[in-house]
């Protein structure tokens, strides 16, 4: 076993890290009190591979398969959560694109968002039903050649931005529930669509949030990803990506949490001693370090199984749920280790720890992680 990243790999990590520092820096206290999206900065990512890095290059990627794509988000999430989600998520719906598309459909859809010309976005979540996936209510009549869409999708990602979106939709009600649903590509511009911004969101200010609703969208038939009816089988395996995805932005706002820590403590003095001499203060340190490193682990696995055409539901669904703890919980000692300082937005802490929250929410709450990770060590 070989737990050393290859030279490749160390210096996408790297790349990574000084982009975001040069360009997330100056910006990230403006778009996060402004809600600001980032198109500039998608743009200048997609110029260095940044975007669709697990997509092969015959589409338009990098070819760094899914661990490379895992360290990119890990390094941009260091210094900018939000950003960063716009670099990374700017696929967002491309993978049930790739995995399960045609040929066209990838031909058309993935090289202009790895170019960072256009924005994707996977309309799954419904105003009723986030977890329960299979109580979506948004349903795809046929029509001729032609799906007539109509429903409504919440909390969506680039929602507001994007050019198209993968829909999840009843295409067969009389179908049992599971085998009802199919992912149909929509182009966001089509007649009858309309898309608002969602404001006043606690972290992750910069990345764009979007409430979507469908009134008798018109989309072709040639438009369905895969085959008719295995939609909700697709969603599941699009989330044992995303899910490694969220976790590595959990790793990457945890590491930034404990080395801003470490320089403070170390900097700061209490009773005539430096802060970082008390036994507490190690304490925490020693905490964070740990989960860190074992959440690393969870993560970088994760990917590798992924990219060796081996994807492990349970280990997506591990590293989502510990992601979310370590970023909560390294984020909450962060700020008790920078006291009032912490509490101000002088001090990038407050910052995440209102980012981390979002982490053991979206993908999956922390709840539904507990349940599949249940439910497959029981079938085993």
């Amino acid at each position: 076993m070989d737990f050393e990243l290859n030279d490749e790999l160390k210096m996408l990590k790297e790349m990574s890290y000084k982009f975001a520092q040069a360009e997330f820096t100056g910006i990230s206290h403006e778009c996060d009190e402004g809600e600001k999206y980032t198109p500039d900065i998608r743009r200048k990512a997609a110029d260095n591979g940044l975007i669709g890095a697990w997509i092969p290059e015959e589409y338009g990627g990098a070819g760094a398969g899914f661990l490379g794509n895992t360290i990119i988000m890990e390094e941009l999430s260091k210094v900018d959560m939000g950003i960063g989600l716009n670099v990374v998520a700017a696929t967002f719906g491309c993978e049930s694109i790739l995995h399960f598309g045609s040929e066209e459909q990838k031909k058309a859809y993935l090289p202009p968002v790895c170019r960072g010309e256009w924005v994707s976005a996977g309309a799954f979540t419904e105003p009723n039903a986030g977890t329960d996936v299979a109580g979506y209510k948004t349903k795809a009549l046929k029509d001729g050649n032609d799906y007539v869409i109509t429903g409504n999708k919440m909390f969506i990602t680039n929602g507001s931005v994007c050019n198209f979106m993968v829909a999840q939709c009843i295409t067969n009600p009389e179908e049992k529930k599971h085998n009802s649903f199919s992912l149909i590509i929509v182009p966001a511009d089509t007649k009858g669509i309309t898309r608002n911004k969602i404001h006043g969101k606690m972290g992750i200010r910069s990345s764009d949030t979007a409430e979507i609703a469908l009134e008798d969208v018109r989309v072709p038939r040639s438009n369905l990803v895969g085959k008719e009816g295995n939609g909700f089988r697709q969603l599941m395996h699009f989330f044992d990506t995303t899910r490694v995805m969220v976790a590595a932005q959990a790793l990457g706002l945890a590491e930034a949490c404990l080395e801003t820590s470490i320089k403070y403590v170390k900097e700061r003095t209490a009773f005539g001693a430096p802060l970082g001499a008390f036994q507490l203060t190690q304490m925490k340190l020693t905490e964070m370090a740990i989960k860190i490193e074992a959440l690393r682990g969870l993560i970088y696995k994760s990917a590798w199984l992924l990219d060796q055409g081996r994807p492990d539901y349970t280990l997506a669904a591990m590293a989502k749920y510990y992601g979310g703890q370590t970023a909560v919980f390294c984020a909450n000692y962060a700020v008790e280790l920078h006291g009032g300082y912490g509490y101000i937005d002088e001090y990038n802490v407050q910052k995440w720890y209102r980012d981390a929250k979002i982490l053991e929410l979206y993908e999956g709450t922390k709840e539904a992680e507990i349940m599949t990770i249940g439910r497959m060590l029981q079938a085993r």
